[in-house]
């Protein structure tokens, strides 16, 4: 189900499983030393959430039909084409995973509805949503075993490293034909992660190793850093302070490493 996205979006950055195992590494990385205080609710729910977060990308064209009637798309087609269906997906695709999700709850055989609820949540929260509403992100959400579960927490975590999956092996050359990208921005995205040798999670901060004499890709990169630091600190925000966790990364770095050309 993953690999559907490639149907919609054929030269996009990597969406597959492998970008869902970064995820779920990141997000290691990120816990730390607070894994003990993860229930198996969460640890459960956070890993589906890895792993279901894109699978809005590749929806059928029936599924969008029907789950578009359900989004709150705001004023976007205001500014936006209505035809233009790789665009929509493009920016309402943790709504639509949310929707794949609730439809197909009975298939992936959840533990409860309140599991899926929590799953819904956590794919939803990788972008845009709030996540420091009470009600989409309840600090101890129940589960029918007595469990509670930190829905901002977890939503964080995978919001952070989705945003962390930057480097170079997200989009090997083994599997991707650059020669047949004819979009500019598209190949300028590949050449932003073939810039990005490593991303490093320190105590403190996220540091981005990259490796770049293209003035245009270091000014790209210097964007994804800027994003990146805005994340991370709604992410902060949502989290600290106000429960059990924290996320203790405080600012995003580049490390720029030069390439001097013969």
């Amino acid at each position: 189900m993953l690999s559907n996205y490639k149907l919609i979006f054929p030269n996009f950055t990597d969406h597959t499983e492998l970008h869902s195992l970064n995820v779920i590494d990141f997000c290691n990385r990120i816990i730390g030393g607070q894994i003990e205080k993860l229930n198996q609710d969460e640890i459960y729910t956070l890993l589906l959430g890895c792993y279901f977060h894109d699978t809005g990308m590749g929806i059928s064209k029936k599924d969008f039909d029907e789950f578009s009637a359900q989004i709150d798309f705001g004023n976007y087609f205001e500014t936006h084409d209505k035809e233009n269906l790789p665009e929509i997906i493009r920016s309402f695709h943790n709504e639509y995973t949310g929707l794949f999700i609730k439809k197909y709850s009975k298939f992936f055989e959840f533990p409860s509805v309140n599991h899926m609820f929590v799953i819904m949540q956590i794919s939803r929260g990788h972008r845009k949503t709030n996540l420091e509403d009470p009600k989409e992100y309840p600090l101890a959400f129940e589960v029918p075993n007595g469990n509670t579960i930190c829905l901002p927490y977890l939503a964080a975590l995978v919001r952070l490293a989705d945003e962390l999956d930057v480097a170079a092996d997200r989009n090997p050359q083994a599997i991707y034909d650059l020669n047949k990208i004819v979009q500019e921005k598209d190949l300028i995205e590949f050449m932003k992660h073939e810039a990005v040798r490593d991303l490093v999670i320190k105590d403190k901060e996220f540091v981005m190793k990259v490796s770049t004499n293209d003035e245009k890709i270091l000014k790209g990169l210097k964007e994804v850093a800027s994003k990146m630091q805005k994340t991370l600190d709604q992410c902060r925000s949502a989290v600290n302070g106000k429960i059990k966790f924290e996320i203790t990364q405080e600012r995003v770095v580049i490390e720029k490493k030069l390439i001097f050309n013969c």
